[in-house]
């Protein structure tokens, strides 16, 4: 086949077109206009990016377009899978129908709409939401504020900021009540909470995941508690690979206590094997930090001991550490 014409395919046939026959299906909650996550099962995930024009598997290294799309499905070599993409042209994939209001005038930039929204205030639904039902305590609260990480979303929700290491916003997560997303528009980077200049770093995969380990750590003066935003975007993995370059650098894993979790963790090992720093797994008892703080009383530990502890203090038998072989 002539290079025209696969590039006429490529442009005729969405990736959606591709999963959407092979019965996978938009996770709207999970989903951006920019990043389309598609799900079949119970643990496979796809990610649309570029317009239905490009893919990448958040729980492998895989990727590419439409060909290799369709070749990583089935299993096949590059010929069946033009052979397949070809059988596609003129199958119009069902749009996701997005859970947000419309928008009548001209949407604002992230970096205008983050700045209309207010940070979380004492007594307010948001801040019931995070100290009442997700148990984060008024320390880390304020610590999260004081670096401008928060802002009260609608109904109730509240917005978590993704920055880059010069603190320049790129996106946020929603969570709330009724709502789990990421912002629209926005870019997952990395949550960042606590010290900047920390040699530890706690990989988690939410930011109140990372809220929450911070409050059963006591929020460890040495450490950053980051999130990847429920993903493993190109710009997180960019940004681990530079956090985990430093000199005398631990990565702790602590993602979820379950499949996805595992195969986050064994990502960042990955990484940490090629790069060399120091590598440490984080484990919660239950399936993840949050459920963690939650079982403690608020992060309290019935036995009296203070926070400074860490974890082994706040919940004896919450975490288990896994040093990397070697």
């Amino acid at each position: 086949m002539e290079q025209h014409e696969i590039e006429t395919l490529r442009a005729k046939v969405p990736c959606a077109a591709v999963l959407e026959r092979e019965g996978w299906k938009v996770d709207v909650k999970e989903s951006t206009a920019r990043a389309v996550k598609y799900r079949r099962g119970k643990g496979e995930i796809i990610i649309v990016i570029h317009a239905g024009r490009g893919w990448f598997d958040p729980l492998s290294d895989a990727k590419g377009d439409v060909f290799t799309l369709a070749g990583h499905l089935a299993g096949i070599g590059f010929p069946a899978a033009v052979e397949q993409v070809r059988g596609l042209v003129g199958y119009v994939p069902v749009p996701p129908s997005w859970n947000r209001p419309k928008r009548a005038s001209t949407p604002l930039s992230s970096t205008e709409r983050w700045r209309r929204r207010r940070p979380p205030a004492s007594g307010s639904r948001a801040w019931r939401y995070l100290a009442d039902e997700r148990a984060i305590p008024i320390s880390i609260l304020h610590a999260a504020i004081a670096q401008d990480l928060l802002r009260e979303g609608p109904s109730g929700s509240i917005w978590t900021a993704h920055v880059d290491r010069a603190g320049q916003l790129s996106g946020w997560e929603e969570r709330g009540p009724r709502w789990r997303g990421f912002s629209t528009g926005g870019a997952k980077e990395l949550f960042r909470l606590g010290n900047e200049a920390a040699l530890r770093f706690c990989v988690t995969e939410a930011a109140i995941d990372a809220m929450s380990l911070a409050a059963l750590e006591g929020m460890r003066t040495d450490t950053l508690y980051v999130s990847t935003g429920g993903g493993w975007s190109p710009a997180s993995d960019a940004a681990i690979r530079a956090i985990a370059a430093g000199p005398d650098i631990l990565i702790a894993a602590a993602t979820d206590n379950d499949r996805q979790g595992e195969i986050y963790a064994g990502r960042l090992q990955g990484i940490v094997s090629e790069i060399g720093c120091r590598y440490e797994r984080l484990r919660p008892f239950t399936e993840d930090w949050n459920s963690d703080l939650k079982r403690t009383g608020e992060g309290k530990p019935e036995n009296g001991r203070g926070k400074e502890n860490g974890i082994a203090a706040a919940c004896p038998a919450v975490a288990s550490r896994e040093a990397a072989p070697g």
